[in-house]
């Protein structure tokens, strides 16, 4: 079987797979192999949860009845086993899942904000549009990736950690902005996992813009004890569109 998944369009496919968490087995150990090796990878998946964080922030997740998906991977399994598409059509069929869950919740709000539409309610403010940013932070060896996916219409800032971050208990990891010309503002200290989701306040959401520095630090635990950095900066990056 010829191996396609160095084509532009796969490599496509694997950062949105990736980025919609719908990957498992091999295919998710080879995307975080890729993610940690390949900065253009990384940042296509960067981009791609850019792109996703609204809708995730908007719907409840739902998925479609099992049956469905029961067949289709019957009818894909039953393919000859040196048929050169049967890789390209397991990770489309993963990627039809991730996204037809998320269209299927998104129809679903939809229609109860049609339903409701006639009642009197109260006027709804809208959160501030923007236009979705990404950064990769690094170190100077490219060994320590980060991603970091802004979103200003939810205020959401949601980090993936790439490869190991420096473990260390009696130290704590702190995340900065540093917008162009100003001084940093700490974002809080990060956590273990792998994932994690910050809601900013209106304050700092306000300095989250294109150009600006995203930053870890080392520094005591619980943060550092000036409001700067005070330890060693172990990877930065610059925010840019989506």
């Amino acid at each position: 079987m010829t191996d396609q998944r160095d084509r532009p369009d796969d490599r496509r496919d694997l950062a949105a797979e990736y980025a919609l968490g719908v990957l498992s087995g091999d295919e998710l150990s080879e995307a975080r192999e890729r993610a940690i090796s390949d900065a253009e990878f990384a940042l296509a998946v960067a981009r791609w949860r850019g792109r996703l964080a609204p809708l995730g922030a908007e719907v409840e997740p739902a998925a479609p009845p099992k049956s469905v998906w029961t067949r289709i991977e019957q009818a894909v399994a039953q393919l000859p086993a040196a048929h050169s598409n049967v890789v390209v059509l397991h990770r489309r069929l993963n990627l039809w899942r991730g996204a037809t869950a998320a269209m299927t919740a998104l129809a679903a709000t939809l229609a109860g904000v049609l339903v409701l539409q006639p009642r009197a309610e109260p006027p709804v403010a809208h959160q501030p549009a923007g236009t979705p940013m990404v950064a990769m932070l690094s170190d100077e060896q490219k060994q320590m990736r980060v991603m970091a996916s802004w979103n200003p219409g939810t205020r959401q800032l949601v980090l993936a950690v790439a490869s190991d971050m420096p473990a260390d208990p009696s130290h704590a990891h702190e995340l900065w902005v540093i917008p162009p010309g100003g001084k940093p503002r700490s974002l809080g200290t990060m956590g273990s996992a792998r994932q994690s989701h910050m809601r900013l306040a209106d304050a700092i959401a306000t300095l989250m813009e294109s150009g600006a520095t995203v930053a870890i630090s080392v520094e005591p635990p619980g943060g550092s004890p000036t409001g700067a950095p005070t330890g060693p900066v172990i990877a930065s990056g610059a925010l840019t569109k989506a």
